[in-house]
């Protein structure tokens, strides 16, 4: 299918920023076409394109915003084992309306995915239900178990783009640095949730808050040593290590320290750390319980800085789906986490108006950064797969999850007035979103 993107103002992170037409074919961008090129003196060719558009879908962009298709690197999709919560279709429709032209997901379903036969049943699925990319994330260990290495080259060979026990922590030491070693040697990138069990044992941040609340608190240090511990082992083997959802001022200032030491680290951190604080648990709400935990406003604002300065490059949603089962009831049994693809784009724009950071910076973290950490292509210039959001920065609207694409509802988000949002999502050529369709 021939598409034609006219008149929207193109940012490429690094390379471009300016009005352009964008013309697709076969699902890669064929010409990208700047307003300076369009005045040209060769009407004759100018006559002849026009004539080979004639059955070409037009989308007039006048007036948004075109950027890389976003790339979410960290989503549980649920599926196989806990479709009840979400499955790959809904999330996949979610991430499409949030402007996701690919994501990351998960291993901890049920089965987990630490075979190359759960991960063949992901990009199965995915390519059944919907244009959006996929890119799975297997085990690092059989079954989460942090006992035995999963084998990363059939895991590899099936279509993962990295490992981790995400949901659990690697406690033992030296099976990350083999797990690092092993896929490192093969070309995964190793995520890791940095915790330290016999630190968070808690359901809260540490702090005032779950003084005042009577609840048991989870100190920055459960994160913070787990990722001095990882930095360490990645120094130690000489391969890339990635730490999801960073939270704590602590690790920021770590993760700052080695990079300034050239350890091949990088990060990601989710707009929740960077949007709230634990005050948002005051009323015992259970949407806003999360692992790790919501900090201080002083974490919050560490988060912040890091994004503007490069120390974390992504921004990943952790999307969480989960059903009303687990998350009305007491706080102590509420399950951890939130939903976020439909939010994402809206909250760290916010710090974009704020002048935190650049629009620019904002639109890397959320699609080339990740793309470079995963090892796919992305940008806007000819011969590149044809992914691109188109984002309304002015729009403003109130969020309702209940009108959500996720089949959960759990978001601290839900009620709030945001502004920014995509318009059309584009994956591969393909229109997987289009809002005037939705509304």
């Amino acid at each position: 299918m021939r598409m034609l993107i006219k008149g929207g103002r193109v940012i490429d992170p690094g390379v471009m920023d300016e009005e352009a037409d964008i013309l697709i074919n076969q699902g890669r961008i064929e010409e990208v076409r700047t307003a300076v090129q369009q005045e040209g003196p060769d009407e004759g060719k100018d006559r002849a394109a026009e004539k080979d558009l004639s059955e070409t879908a037009v989308i007039d962009a006048r007036g948004l915003l075109l950027v890389p298709g976003l790339i979410d690197m960290h989503v549980h999709l649920r599926e196989p084992g806990q479709e009840y919560k979400e499955t790959i279709k809904t999330g996949l429709m979610a991430a499409a309306a949030g402007g996701f032209t690919a994501v990351c997901c998960m291993p901890n379903t049920y089965p987990v995915n630490d075979s190359a036969s759960v991960t063949g049943y992901i990009t199965e699925q995915a390519a059944r239900c919907s244009g959006v990319h996929v890119y799975p994330v297997g085990a690092i260990s059989v079954g989460l178990c942090g006992e035995q290495l999963a084998e990363y080259g059939e895991l590899k060979a099936a279509g993962a783009v990295g490992v981790s026990d995400d949901g659990k922590p690697v406690a033992d030491a030296q099976l990350m640095r083999r797990a690092l070693e092993y896929a490192g040697g093969i070309g995964l990138k190793v995520i890791s949730h940095c915790e330290e069990l016999a630190l968070s044992a808690g359901v809260i941040n540490e702090g005032a808050v779950s003084t005042r609340l009577g609840l048991a608190g989870i100190p920055n240090a459960a994160e913070s040593v787990m990722v001095m511990r990882d930095i360490a082992l990645s120094e130690l083997t000489g391969t890339p290590v990635h730490i999801a959802h960073v939270s704590t001022r602590e690790s920021v200032e770590a993760i700052r320290a080695a990079k300034a030491r050239g350890t091949l680290v990088t990060a990601e951190t989710a707009p929740h750390y960077f949007t709230l604080t634990d005050e948002a648990v005051n009323s015992y709400d259970t949407r806003a319980k999360m692992n790790p935990p919501l900090r201080t406003e002083k974490d919050r604002l560490a988060v912040a800085e890091a994004l503007a300065d490069g120390t974390i490059e992504a921004i990943a949603s952790d999307h969480a789906p989960h059903s009303r089962l687990e998350k009305e009831v007491e706080f102590d049994l509420a399950a951890n986490g939130i939903i976020g693809l439909e939010t994402s784009f809206a909250l760290g724009l916010r710090l974009a108006e704020k002048g935190v950071l650049s629009l620019e910076r904002l639109i890397a973290a959320m699609s080339k950064n990740p793309a470079k950490i995963i090892g796919k292509p992305c940008g806007i210039a000819p011969g590149l797969p044809a992914d691109i959001t188109i984002i309304d920065l002015s729009a403003k609207y109130k969020y309702s999850a209940d009108k959500g694409r996720s089949k959960s509802r759990n978001s601290p988000f839900d009620g709030w007035n945001l502004k920014g949002r995509a318009v059309y999502t584009i994956a591969a050529g393909q229109l997987v979103f289009d809002l005037s369709q939705e509304e």
